[in-house]
């Protein structure tokens, strides 16, 4: 960050006063550029046989690696709104609500990645602009050397322990 955003000033980068962190500090007008962590919602959809949807990647990064529809959070949206609309936009799946199983902080990007659980309504889903192919998978078919990022694997993984665990939420954080 060069400007700031409130008045136009060259900002530097300093410890405020009465904080901890190094942040952007415009000397002009004190305003202080906070930076925080990004939220990224995704779902993990559940057809009405239990087999679980994922979505092969038409964008980078990852590009034609498997995935979980999701992406990143809008403003004026809960995390549930975001994760549902991105299943809709990455794989036409409508769902109206979820419950949340896994939440894995990704300091190194500065993401937190909040998991919802689906369940599909139906076996309607079909490719979009973001995703090549979409298509259902059992435990056994799951492409794992082919998924596009840890934090989806983490998440499948504790899924498929859940029958077996009970339910819980995950949160854990993960280096990269």
């Amino acid at each position: 960050m060069n400007f700031c955003s409130a008045c136009g000033q060259p900002v530097i980068f300093k410890i405020p006063e009465g904080d901890n962190r190094p942040r952007y500090v415009c000397d002009h007008c004190q305003t202080i550029h906070y930076q925080n962590p990004r939220a990224i919602t995704l779902t993990l959809p559940i057809a009405p046989d239990g087999r679980i949807l994922l979505c092969k990647r038409n964008i980078e990064p990852q590009k034609n690696y498997w995935t979980l529809p999701g992406g990143f959070m809008e403003n004026d949206e809960s995390t549930l709104q975001g994760a549902l609309r991105e299943t809709w936009e990455e794989a036409r799946v409508k769902a109206d609500t979820g419950e949340l199983f896994a939440v894995i902080s990704v300091p190194k990007w500065h993401q937190v990645h909040l998991f919802y659980r689906i369940q599909m309504p139906d076996f309607s889903f079909a490719a979009t602009e973001e995703s090549s192919e979409v298509k259902l998978f059992n435990e056994t078919e799951i492409p794992w050397s082919s998924l596009a990022f840890k934090t989806v694997e983490c998440a499948l993984k504790h899924y498929l322990e859940l029958p077996k665990a009970g339910f819980s939420v995950l949160n854990t954080s993960l280096s990269g």
